[in-house]
């Protein structure tokens, strides 16, 4: 873990969130998926892996009223607030390690653009699905991005694992119900091109 967050907190403390190459200046898939996932915009949303990420100002613009952050990095999740400014007192800030994490209470739709994909160790996974069990409530679902096969095999420095719909359900167990999947061409602020495929599951 040490590892993970002196990585992260590294680059969030050398680079603009405007820099890094996951940036989006509008998290479109990641917004519509969400707005499936439930009507109710009181219900608790978790975006995990959050850091410097403009999803939740989006979904403030969009009257959610119960969101909560996590990142490994607090220098990320700093960045996010001083954007916000007095609205980030309408958040609920995790700095933590997702393996690692736990949960205050139940949400009904866990976010994960680009986190899962960076857990190389089948330990690690194991653990991630733990804390998702103990996170969402049953009913709840879960929208979580990775990095497509025949798309990027590094990010950041580090390794990654691609995954597709069978190969993600694997992981994740039987309880996640698959409902949606995405394609998504993302171009970074290099203009470089990165797949992406993102997942809508219901968890029973």
């Amino acid at each position: 873990m040490n590892d993970r967050k002196q990585h992260w907190d590294q680059v969030y403390g050398s680079k603009s969130p405007l820099e890094v190459s996951w940036f989006q200046q509008e998290p479109a898939v990641s917004l519509r998926l969400i707005q499936n996932s439930t009507s109710d915009r009181t219900q608790p949303i978790l975006d995990v892996g959050g850091g410097a990420s403009v999803l939740v100002d989006r979904l403030l613009e969009r009257d959610y009223s119960h969101l909560s952050v996590l990142d490994i990095s607090a220098n990320a999740l700093d960045q996010t607030k001083q954007r916000l400014g007095p609205r980030a007192d309408q958040i609920e800030w995790h700095v933590s390690d997702v393996t690692k994490f736990n949960p205050p209470h139940r949400y009904a739709c866990w976010h994960d653009r680009a986190v899962f994909h960076f857990l190389t160790d089948a330990a690690d996974r194991a653990r991630y699905v733990e804390a998702l069990d103990a996170a969402l409530e049953p009913g709840g679902h879960l929208v979580l991005a990775a990095f497509a096969l025949g798309g990027p095999t590094m990010c950041s420095g580090l390794d990654i694992v691609q995954y597709n719909a069978e190969k993600l359900s694997r992981e994740l167990g039987n309880r996640f119900m698959l409902l949606e999947e995405v394609d998504e061409l993302h171009i970074t602020p290099a203009q470089k091109e990165q797949l992406f495929c993102y997942y809508r599951f219901l968890y029973n």
